[in-house]
């Protein structure tokens, strides 16, 4: 880990509310996880994740949470189709915080582990529905580079809608930024008890 965790005691002023709102955030919708670090340890209550590095930088970090938000609230696609895009993703640039979270997080939405091994090996699974299907392709065409091929965006648009569509290339993009988060400053997967 390159950043230090940084213990609720120790926040500046401009970095409180900034922690203040993440907390209540990951409390709400990110409870699959582990995400706050454990009592008992020297950094008691600090943001682990993504989280403590835009704790480290508020105002970007701030945006950065600002649009995580966004992105889930104002989700429309089907969380199993979210889980897939995200999986692609992070198993793209082989996140180990995004892959752990979001497994957790596929678990919770009943995905089975041959389906879930499959995703974080980087291959396509057989079983995905029709959607999930759709998923797979526009975060795997987009991770690997290029404009997204026109039979898939197409294909994206005729299920999904152009809301849809947008908010699935929009997910890959903040999941791509999460992942570089995560590896720019070698986050750690939490501690087993």
């Amino acid at each position: 880990m390159r950043l230090p965790l940084i213990a609720p005691a120790d926040l500046t002023e401009e970095q409180k509310p900034l922690y203040a709102d993440m907390k209540k955030g990951i409390g709400s919708d990110f409870n699959a996880f582990i995400t706050i670090a454990p009592e008992g340890t020297t950094e008691a209550g600090a943001l682990m994740g993504p989280w403590n590095p835009w704790l480290h930088e508020p105002r970007i970090g701030g945006a950065i949470w600002e649009l995580t938000k966004a992105m889930t609230m104002e989700a429309t696609l089907p969380d199993r189709v979210r889980q897939v895009a995200i999986l692609v993703t992070g198993a793209h640039f082989d996140a180990a915080y995004e892959i752990y979270a979001h497994i957790a997080v596929a678990e919770k939405d009943e995905m089975d582990d041959a389906t879930l091994a499959t995703l974080v090996s980087g291959s396509r699974p057989a079983g995905l529905s029709a959607e999930e299907g759709i998923g797979y392709d526009v975060a795997y065409a987009l991770v690997n580079g290029g404009v997204l091929p026109q039979p898939v965006y197409a294909l994206a648009v005729s299920t999904f809608g152009q809301h849809g569509t947008n908010e699935l290339i929009y997910l890959v993009g903040l999941y791509a930024l999460v992942s570089m988060t995560l590896n720019g400053f070698n986050v750690p997967l939490p501690e087993k008890d």
